[in-house]
């Protein structure tokens, strides 16, 4: 690790499992204090006890941000335990069991979690990263952010929303000092990739042109560069982290 996030504070929501948890590590491990958001306490704590291992500097903000106080609430506790807030990986999300449009009953539900708590975290993150002149934000967005497919269409509408929420905030905040990017992970081997899937981590493998699914930490390595110095000139960005999937 080279500390490319060194004194730098942020927050993760959905930190408990999957990609959140990944990149909560991976931004600790280059050096950043980190509030981990989310529903599931012991999942949160369990990750806080993983960064505590290593040295690192973790607190746990419970709550669900389908709330719109939540996300508030996140950047507050992020500042007042760490004086500021500097990065933010807006990652929770997920979906029901794949059905068409006419035979679902979870809508709302979908674009909640997806969609309007990304929209609330980045308006109170971008407030208060106004205030100090700086600040990088990364939404997950999805493969299915830039293309579409059949049985998850409130999960596509969401995930394209992020896409667009992203490109015209990053127009906002273009001379403010703030950059918003967005990652768009193929399949990934989380825990809700492994539901949908009924436990087969292979079962995606033959329509990836690298052969195989993604790996959490290959998420969280490029959400650390895009809040890093490193990724100084790129805001309004979609960064595909899928093996090729989204190329042909």
């Amino acid at each position: 690790m080279t500390g490319v996030l060194a004194g730098r504070a942020g927050l993760v929501t959905g930190a408990g499992s999957g990609m959140g948890r990944a990149a909560a590590l991976a931004m600790a491990r280059e050096g950043a204090s980190v509030v981990l958001v989310g529903r599931r306490v012991a999942l949160l704590e369990a990750v806080q006890r993983e960064i505590a291992d290593f040295g690192g500097r973790a607190v746990v903000y419970p709550g669900d941000v389908t709330d719109r106080a939540v996300a508030m609430g996140a950047v507050d506790a992020c500042i007042a335990a760490f004086g500021a807030l500097d990065c933010a990986f807006n990652n929770a999300g997920g979906h029901g069991d794949p059905a068409p449009i006419d035979a679902t009953d979870d809508d709302d539900a979908v674009v909640d979690l997806n969609f309007r708590a990304v929209m609330w975290g980045v308006k109170h993150q971008v407030a208060a990263m106004r205030r100090k002149g700086r600040g990088a934000i990364v939404n997950n967005a999805s493969i299915f952010g830039l293309k579409g497919m059949p049985g998850i269409a409130a999960y596509c509408a969401s995930k394209f929303a992020v896409v667009g929420l992203t490109k015209a905030v990053a127009l906002e905040c273009a001379g403010a000092g703030i950059r918003i990017n967005a990652v768009a992970p193929g399949g990934t081997e989380t825990p809700n990739f492994l539901r949908v899937m009924d436990g087969d981590a292979h079962a995606m493998d033959a329509m990836v042109p690298m052969g195989r699914i993604g790996q959490p930490d290959e998420v969280a390595r490029a959400v650390v560069w895009l809040m890093s110095d490193a990724a100084g000139y790129v805001t309004g960005s979609v960064l595909s982290v899928d093996g090729g999937l989204s190329a042909g």
